[in-house]
């Protein structure tokens, strides 16, 4: 039978847990000479036990500020009642009241996942004075927003966002979260699956159903982009994952929510109410080259070009085009063009209109970062090259002579 446990070491001797615990199960004993070291003696003065009355409603885990009181289970065999968890749910991330684009794209995906398991569709809103953005969210197909609403949560706080999912979590139980893979989604959500006990799956390129048990599958590249693994969460809940920008397709906005869609409110814990850090100011990053992930046309270079100086018939065809700019990993490795140009797994992840691919073989680490463009066309003197795989159109040739002839007909307008 699964029991709570208290990690004696990480205890401060608060009583908040037996002073929160509605059915009394929670008592404070005196230690025993020699049942702890002296330090741990000194910082505690007594030993929190759990009594057999004990009913699991997790009310001295929320309130504990040490993260002192665990699931034994979770240690040990995983989520108990891993079946009552139900719901996929999607975390709205929101930067000065505005919701980042990537919420749609996983809004998008989450409804493919919640249709397979027969089971809802939310989304997760942290901020302040956000009704209007919550009620929003509606119409982009989700049955339910949990909105968390307090001037605490206005701007981000890795520490209050991963104590609010926490305890939303544990009231509710989802069965998949998912996250963006941005820097605030990086930043909160692992210190959330940690407090949980669970698993968390990191910058995610492909999502799926596995029909026969009913997991979540979590794709992402691995030993360096060379290779695709396929990761499951098995005996933990909720099955974790964060998602890149621009690798799923957003959902489309519907002029009504869905019948019985609302809005539910919810306050703010009081283990959100505390953080260590403050936040002073926010500054925005002033960049001089264009944010290729925002680009609709984007012309790539890799190896192929032969030479750093090549990249000029690049960049322009991609003025031509009124495109960005883009390069492989070898390209940039190589010193040729500067990181922020670099599309794939260990760069940017890029969802264009057209991507144009010269000299770029397609190794699977780039082609995890462009795969989902709209049109792919890819220019290449090797007919065998990995890119021609994933292309749209695929012109085979020296791209020398290609690139220069396309910009001179897109330059004359022809």
């Amino acid at each position: 039978m699964s029991k709570l446990d208290v990690i004696f070491e990480r205890c401060i001797g608060c009583r908040k847990c037996r002073d929160v615990c509605p059915f009394g199960a929670v008592e404070l004993h005196p230690w025993t000479e020699g049942e702890v070291s002296a330090e741990v003696a000194r910082k505690s003065k007594e030993k929190v036990v759990i009594l057999e009355t004990c009913t699991f409603c997790n009310a001295c885990m929320e309130i504990c500020p040490t993260d002192a009181i665990i699931l034994e289970a979770q240690l040990q065999g995983g989520t108990p009642d891993r079946d009552s968890y139900k719901g996929v749910w999607v975390f709205a991330e929101q930067r000065r009241g505005a919701i980042s684009s990537v919420s749609y794209e996983l809004i998008g995906e989450g409804q493919k996942l919640a249709a397979k398991l027969g089971e809802s569709l939310s989304a997760v809103l942290f901020g302040h004075k956000m009704d209007e953005q919550a009620n929003e969210l509606l119409h982009w197909g989700v049955d339910n927003v949990y909105y968390v609403d307090d001037r605490r949560l206005e701007h981000f706080s890795d520490e209050r966002y991963a104590e609010a999912m926490t305890h939303l979590v544990r009231k509710f139980k989802p069965n998949v979260l998912l996250t963006g893979a941005t820097a605030i989604g990086r930043t909160f959500i692992p210190r959330a699956a940690v407090k949980l006990r669970s698993g968390l799956t990191a910058d995610c390129t492909g999502l799926d159903i596995e029909d026969k048990t009913r997991l979540l599958l979590q794709t992402r590249p691995t030993f360096g982009g060379n290779l695709m693994a396929i990761i499951r969460t098995e005996r933990y809940r909720p099955q974790m994952s964060t998602v890149r920008h621009k690798v799923m397709k957003p959902a489309l906005r519907r002029p009504q929510p869905a019948a019985g869609a609302q809005v539910i409110k919810m306050e703010i814990p009081d283990s959100a109410k505390r953080a260590k850090v403050r936040l002073v100011q926010t500054v925005d990053e002033v960049a001089d080259t264009v944010n290729i992930t925002e680009a609709d046309i984007i012309v790539s270079g890799g190896r192929g070009l032969g030479d750093p100086k090549h990249f000029d018939i690049i960049e322009r065809l991609a003025k031509a085009l009124g495109g960005a700019v883009g390069a492989s990993r070898a390209a940039v490795d190589a010193g040729w063009i500067p990181y922020s140009h670099q599309v794939g797994q260990t760069g940017k992840t890029v969802c264009p209109k057209v991507y144009i691919a010269c000299g770029i073989s397609g190794a699977i680490q780039h082609l995890a970062g462009m795969q989902s463009s709209d049109i792919i066309v890819a220019i290449n003197k090797d007919p065998n090259a990995p890119i021609f795989k994933v292309a749209t159109y695929g012109i085979v040739g020296d791209l020398h002579q290609i690139v220069p002839a396309l910009t001179e007909r897109f330059e004359n307008g022809r």
